[in-house]
């Protein structure tokens, strides 16, 4: 018997099996993965072929959502998202660039003030940001804008009305609140740089202006591309600003974008499979437009 006993293996757990442990720790991600992401991209591409009159209703109608989707509301929706993306990325990407400098050189006094001041609008609630620009942006000429406006000789205006200036308010209120976000990542490479770099630039006689284009620049190309992706991104998503900004009173569709065009015809109009277009022509949009900026950036180049 104790021949026997002693012959018998404990049964190995399949926990601790280096051939299974991987799987384990990977399995949370594919499950989050399939669910979250693959399962509604292809509900969503066979909801733009349908017709959906409720939970029982659908009817395969082909293509005739996305031949139907080039209205004029549409179009006009794309216009203020490009025209919105456009200039987002352009201040996004150079006005933090430019503070972050600023901030690492020895120019500035009380460097960790500002990073930190810079930073707090990211904490700050979008909708009670918006509300606050609503506020300050009003059409009465009390509103603290237009009273400004005034002390400098300047007729009041309904800034919220037109295209031209709605446009100019979200673009603020995109600065103010996520320039500190893209200070904290410039700052991270340009920390990065190493020192001797910039010693061996003066050393050639080269000025702060050289130094910029030829030291700095190249050094953080990682992180600026990176903070332009996701400016990209961001931009053709923009929803939330624009909802906070505008709330039910938006004359003409001036500050509608895309994603509130696409909210528009699902949960208002009820026409799930043509918001389920509208999505698809938004992300076929922003992949071509980042697949473009990396190229031009060299992101698929290799290095030598």
């Amino acid at each position: 018997m104790q021949r026997q006993s002693a012959n018998k293996r404990p049964r190995a757990n399949p926990l601790t099996n280096p051939k299974v442990v991987p799987y384990v720790f990977v399995a949370p991600f594919v499950i989050y993965f399939l669910l979250v992401y693959l399962y509604p991209t292809i509900a969503t591409i066979m909801m733009s072929f349908q017709r959906i009159d409720g939970p029982t209703q659908v009817e395969f109608i082909g293509f005739k959502n996305y031949e139907r989707l080039f209205s004029r509301n549409y179009v006009q929706a794309l216009q203020t998202t490009a025209r919105y993306a456009f200039w987002d990325v352009v201040v996004l990407t150079s006005v933090p660039l430019l503070v972050a400098v600023l901030l690492h050189s020895k120019l500035v006094m009380f460097a960790s003030f500002f990073k930190s001041l810079f930073f707090i609008p990211a904490l700050t609630s979008i909708i009670v940001a918006g509300i606050v620009f609503r506020l300050a942006f009003g059409t009465l000429p009390t509103a603290p804008v237009n009273r400004l406006m005034t002390l400098l000789g300047q007729e009041p205006r309904d800034w919220l009305m037109y295209a031209g200036t709605g446009n100019l308010v979200l673009i603020v209120l995109t600065l103010w609140r996520w320039m500190g976000v893209n200070i904290i990542y410039y700052l991270s490479g340009i920390q990065a740089i190493s020192p001797e770099l910039y010693e061996a630039a003066e050393i050639d006689g080269a000025g702060a202006v050289s130094k910029f284009f030829h030291v700095t620049l190249p050094g953080i190309r990682p992180v600026l591309i990176y903070v332009i992706t996701i400016t990209v991104l961001g931009g053709f998503s923009m929803f939330t600003e624009s909802v906070a900004l505008w709330q039910q009173n938006n004359p003409g569709g001036v500050g509608r974008t895309i994603v509130g065009y696409m909210y528009l015809m699902g949960f208002y109009k009820s026409n799930m499979g043509m918001a389920s277009a509208v999505g698809l022509t938004l992300l076929v949009l922003v992949l071509g437009v980042n697949l473009i900026q990396l190229t031009l950036m060299g992101f698929f180049r290799k290095e030598r």
